[in-house]
Parts: C-alpha cells; sequence; structure tokens
C-alpha cells in the first residue's frame, strides 16, 4: 500500500493505464471517420481513372497522411478553445493523449504528405498539397471568417484534379466534377460545423455558418449537398438512366437528413455522417456508370 503525501492515508497502487490508450487517443484525434472516407473515395476515383496498383497506393498514401495532418493540427490547434467549452468528445482534452504528440504527429504527416504527393507528378502532387494547405489555413483562423467555406472549396475541389494531373497527359478533371466536389466540400463544413456551433460563438468563431445560425445552415447544407449529387447525376455525357435518378432519389434524402433537426441533441453528428454517407454514394453512382474523372 502507498501513503497519500497529503494527508497520510493508505491508498492503493498507482494504477497504470494501458499501452494502447495513448495510441488510441491519438488515432481518435486524427478525425479518423472523415480521412478514412475522403482517402478511400479518392482512392477509389484514382482506381477509376486506370491507375495501376501502385498508382492508387501512392494517390492513398498522400490523401491519408494530408487528411491525418488536418485532423491532428485541428485538434492541436483548438486544444484552449476545447478546453475552455468542456469538449470531453476530444481525446487532449480528456488527456487520453498529451499536446505534443499530437502535434508532433501532425508534422510528421504533414513532412509525409509533401512528397507521397509530389510522386504522383508535379502538377498533381501541388494540386493535392494546395488543398492541404488550404484546410491547415482554415485550422489556423480561417475558420474565424466570412470566408470559412472557402478551404473546404478549394480543397475538396482540387481532389478531382490530384487524381487526373498525375495521368500520362496529365489532363485536367472535367469542370461539373471540380464543381461537385467543390459543393461536396462546403456542404461538409456546414453539416461538420453544426453541433459546434453554441461553442464556436462563445469562443468567437464566426465563420459563415456561425453567422447564419444553425437552422440556415441546415438549409444552407441541404440544398448545397443536393446541388453537388445534381451535379454529378447530370454532369457525364449522356442520360443518367434509371441508376442516376435512384442515386439522386437516396442522395436527396440524405441530404435532406441535414436539414432535418434529428433527435434533441444539437451536438449531434448525424447530420456530418450523413454527408460522407452522400459522397460515397455520388462516388459509387458515378463509378457505376463508367465516368472517368479524366
Amino acid at each position: 500500500m502507498l501513503s497519500n503525501p497529503v494527508d497520510g492515508t493508505a491508498k492503493g497502487p498507482a494504477v497504470r493505464p494501458p499501452v494502447s490508450a495513448p495510441v488510441l487517443g491519438l488515432l481518435r484525434a486524427a478525425h479518423p471517420a472523415p480521412a478514412g472516407a475522403v482517402t478511400a473515395l479518392v482512392t477509389a476515383l484514382a482506381a477509376a481513372s486506370g491507375r495501376d496498383a501502385y498508382g492508387c497506393l501512392l494517390v492513398a498514401l498522400a490523401v491519408l497522411t494530408g487528411q491525418l495532418s488536418v485532423g491532428w493540427s485541428n485538434d492541436r490547434i483548438d486544444l484552449r478553445r476545447d478546453l475552455a467549452a468542456e469538449r470531453c468528445d476530444k481525446p487532449l482534452v480528456t488527456g487520453a493523449v498529451q499536446a505534443r504528440a499530437v502535434g508532433t504527429a501532425a508534422g510528421c504527416a504533414l513532412l509525409l504528405c509533401v512528397p507521397l504527393s509530389l510522386a504522383n507528378g508535379l502538377l498533381a502532387g501541388s494540386a493535392q498539397l494546395i488543398g492541404v494547405a488550404a484546410a491547415w489555413a482554415y485550422n489556423l483562423g480561417v475558420k474565424a471568417t466570412l470566408l470559412s467555406w472557402l478551404p473546404y472549396a478549394l480543397g475538396f475541389g482540387l481532389l478531382a484534379a490530384f487524381v487526373t494531373l498525375g495521368l500520362p497527359g496529365h489532363p485536367w478533371p472535367p469542370p461539373w466534377l471540380v464543381a461537385a466536389g467543390a459543393l461536396l466540400g462546403v456542404g461538409a463544413h456546414f453539416t461538420n460545423v453544426l453541433p459546434d456551433i453554441d461553442a464556436d460563438l462563445a469562443a468567437g468563431i464566426r465563420g459563415l455558418p456561425q453567422r447564419l445560425g444553425r437552422q440556415r445552415s441546415r438549409s444552407v447544407a441541404a440544398l448545397i449537398l443536393l446541388g453537388a449529387s445534381v451535379v454529378l447525376v447530370l454532369g457525364p455525357a449522356g442520360p443518367p438512366g434509371p441508376a442516376g435518378w435512384l442515386g439522386l432519389a437516396i442522395t436527396g434524402a440524405l441530404a435532406l437528413a441535414t436539414a432535418l433537426p434529428l433527435g434533441t441533441d444539437p451536438r449531434s453528428r448525424l447530420p456530418f455522417l450523413a454527408t460522407l454517407a452522400l459522397a460515397a454514394v455520388d462516388v459509387t453512382l458515378l463509378l457505376l456508370r463508367g465516368s472517368s474523372p479524366a
């Protein structure tokens, strides 16, 4: 038995947290759901464009390291705000992982992202790194301005360019695909912010969704996400066909779900999860139609 150094009372032996706890905390701080979803969807686009297995692996690693760097930097930069807001869903707030570890992980992921992106070609790598830089700019302060949507539009719009510019001849993606990616990104921005609007306003974060308020932001998100689906269905050459209209109906329902206050918890992540599902349906529909990103 050990004695308490303050009052001399006995206490049990110190319990060490499992070795895996900091690792899990670090993983959670990376925002694994959106990072994994974006990586998988962009890799699927790369495969559809004709990239071989090695090329798809390069795309996946470049996107994943970029997304991890963005997720970790977000939690590290927002630590003081999250502590003030008592964000118990954040590993840094609960002490599941140390700030130094998250900061180091963000820096290492960013350093890896640079050569992995450029390994896809100078033009393709530049498009990817501009998108990552935009996301870092969002974390570093653009999120608090009226232009909070712009980094998402730029980053997601350039993902298709990252895929196609790495192909022989370095073709630029069709405008409709860039527009759809940008719209998906802006929609994701709105639904991602929804649960934190009150805490953000208290912390002085006044991006576009915070200025509009929760309900208007829900409506704007639904319209933008529906617009992205319409562009993806009608943008490729040829009639959409039954699969296209079915996909539009499904994504329309998912877009509507982001506009409705599901349940009573304003901090629910369901609208953002619906956005990820909508993006997955959109990309699946694009691939089933046989539309190449190039």
